[in-house]
């Protein structure tokens, strides 16, 4: 099963981790590739599965955020690592090694043109019967959400770091730990 988390609310990486928990909970193994975010930036999930493996497993195959926060590197960088990436996926999910395999922001990659549309529903075209995909990140392109079997949009309603309709931040706060990372 192919599902898509999109939309622009918070908890998609979320939502996929509680699925793979669920998937370990029933003596799968589990696996999550991060399109975008790197080992410079340390988040909870990361020290958490790493203390799950063999059971779940982390690759963390991006350079960071592109283009924002203070990306310095070429975008070139990006989009190497981003291809690399694809294909260590590719090789996880033709392995029939992982119950579940997670393409965490992949839907941003695809969105930035690190990755091309094609080349992941041609990757997903192959998944074995046996596993699932999920598929993270804002911006679903209208053909991955028409592929997918199971799409779930996160829409924001409310959100702390987000604008309100009047143009003033709604709480001034700081991303935090264990909360945004």
């Amino acid at each position: 099963m192919i599902f898509v988390f999109t939309g622009d609310g918070k908890g998609k990486t979320t939502s996929a981790i509680g699925q793979a928990i669920r998937a370990i909970g029933q003596n799968k193994k589990a696996l999550i590739v991060q399109f975008i975010k790197s080992s410079k930036w340390p988040t909870g999930e990361e020290k958490i599965i790493k203390e799950l493996s063999p059971r779940f497993k982390i690759i963390k195959g991006g350079k960071g955020f592109v283009g924002i926060l203070g990306d310095k590197l070429p975008r070139r960088e990006h989009k190497d690592a981003a291809q690399k990436t694809l294909s260590l996926a590719k090789k996880a999910i033709l392995s029939k090694r992982f119950g579940l395999v997670i393409l965490d922001e992949i839907i941003v990659a695809i969105d930035l043109k690190l990755v091309s549309l094609k080349e992941v529903l041609g990757i997903l075209k192959k998944v074995p019967e046996e596993i699932d995909v999920i598929l993270t990140g804002r911006f679903s392109p209208k053909e991955l959400i028409a592929f997918a079997d199971l799409v779930t949009d996160f829409k924001e309603v409310k959100h702390y770091f987000a604008r309100d309709k009047i143009a003033h931040y709604q709480k001034k706060v700081i991303a935090k730990k264990g909360r945004e990372y």
